[in-house]
């Protein structure tokens, strides 16, 4: 199975599944992480077919086949997974050893009302799940801490991003100046039309940046918003790899919300190696 896309994040394939990485983070030699599409898996009907949420109402023996499948690409345990109930929000959660397998295979173990998950353990697979929203992994190789965020646009406007970087420096000590961040594939500006109220919650200082008014209808650019954001905080651009990849424009390859509203979910993974 082959993809032709062309960007900042790399393309590898494992098992028949392609999956996406970051450069900046692979050479570290610190971490196993990945961004998946939609392809690959065993899922059938609108989640064709490497749907990994199961929240969206897609056969569950099918889910689980599918992250199985991506675990054993990734060479992780499924056991060690940790997934959030994503809500839109900016809870930041630490995630530990007595975390692991929660949501792994049921809803009903999942850590409840959060969109970032942070951890300094080995082995301990962190994941979240998008089909438009904004994937962003952050890794600082100084202190070995690794974290995860889903950022909507609600998320966004909250500054989630901003929050996980707060957190790894007021818990582990981490620096800014030495974070590595990934914004993976999401909507596009091309293709993100919002009202006039979703570009009220954002502070004006962004709003020039990252909206354009179009045919009626305000374009929001969220990656740049989550980069702008970051770089307020203290990233150093050259450490901020964004992919240029829209997943409404895509959608062969990833799932969209916006181009089909029923629908599965890709996601993001990341671990710090273990010995």
């Amino acid at each position: 199975m082959s993809v032709n896309l062309e960007d900042s994040f790399a393309v590898n394939y494992k098992n028949s599944i392609p999956y996406l990485t970051i450069p900046a983070f692979t050479q570290t030699e610190k971490v196993t992480h990945a961004f998946t599409t939609r392809l690959g898996g065993v899922s059938k009907g609108c989640y064709v077919s490497l749907n990994l949420g199961l929240h969206v109402g897609d056969d569950l023996s099918a889910v689980a086949e599918n992250r199985m499948r991506i675990c054993e690409v990734l060479n992780v345990n499924i056991e060690n997974m940790v997934c959030a109930e994503q809500v839109h929000g900016d809870k930041v959660m630490l995630v530990t050893s007595e975390h692991l397998g929660c949501g792994a295979l049921s809803l009903d173990s999942v850590i409840q009302g959060t969109d970032a998950l942070i951890t300094a353990e080995k082995n301990v697979v962190l994941s979240s799940y998008y089909a438009d929203c904004v994937p962003l992994f952050f890794l600082d190789p100084v202190n070995t801490v690794v974290a995860l965020a889903h950022a909507g646009w609600r998320g966004t406007a909250k500054r989630i991003g901003v929050k996980v970087v707060e957190n790894m420096v007021s818990i582990f000590g981490s620096e800014p100046k030495n974070m590595l961040v990934g914004i993976g594939p999401s909507i596009g500006s091309c293709c993100y039309s919002v009202d006039e109220d979703v570009k009220d919650c954002f502070d004006g200082a962004y709003e020039s940046k990252v909206f354009k008014y179009k045919s009626g209808r305000w374009m929001l650019d969220l990656k740049k918003a989550n980069k702008y954001m970051l770089l307020d905080a203290g990233i150093e651009e050259k450490n901020i790899t964004v992919s240029n990849i829209c997943t409404c424009c895509k959608s062969d390859v990833f799932f969209s919300y916006r181009a089909s509203k029923i629908t599965g979910r890709m996601a993001s993974f990341i671990a710090i190696k273990g010995c």
